[in-house]
């Protein structure tokens, strides 16, 4: 009789991948916004106290002046279009938007108004 080991089967974990770190969550944050329809242009106007005051020229209809305004926020920061979306506030002019991908720090750094 010999004294043969049994081969290491293909599902048991390695102590490699056992000790692998999970992946970080991605950063993501909300931000108020104040939009203003029918503008001349997109832009950024300012800040109102924590609400970010932003012009599309869009109108509000059939919510193409939302469909704008994530447009252009995703551009101007920099992030691909379904990384913002609304939160609340479809119908109203003060909105929330939910950004995937950027703290609120990166997100004012990126819009420096």
């Amino acid at each position: 009789m010999s004294a043969r080991q049994p081969a290491p089967s293909a599902s048991a974990p390695t102590p490699a991948s056992a000790s692998a770190p999970a992946p970080a969550p991605a950063a993501s944050c909300k931000l108020a916004i104040r939009a203003v329809p029918n503008a001349p242009r997109n832009a950024v106007a300012g800040w109102l106290g924590d609400a970010l005051k932003v012009k599309v020229r869009a109108p509000a209809l059939e919510g193409r002046a939302n469909e704008a305004l994530c447009e252009f926020l995703a551009g101007a920061l920099g992030l691909p279009r379904r990384a913002v979306s609304i939160a609340h506030g479809d119908k109203s002019r003060q909105k929330v938007i939910q950004i995937d991908g950027l703290s609120l720090d990166e997100t004012r750094a990126r819009l420096k108004v």
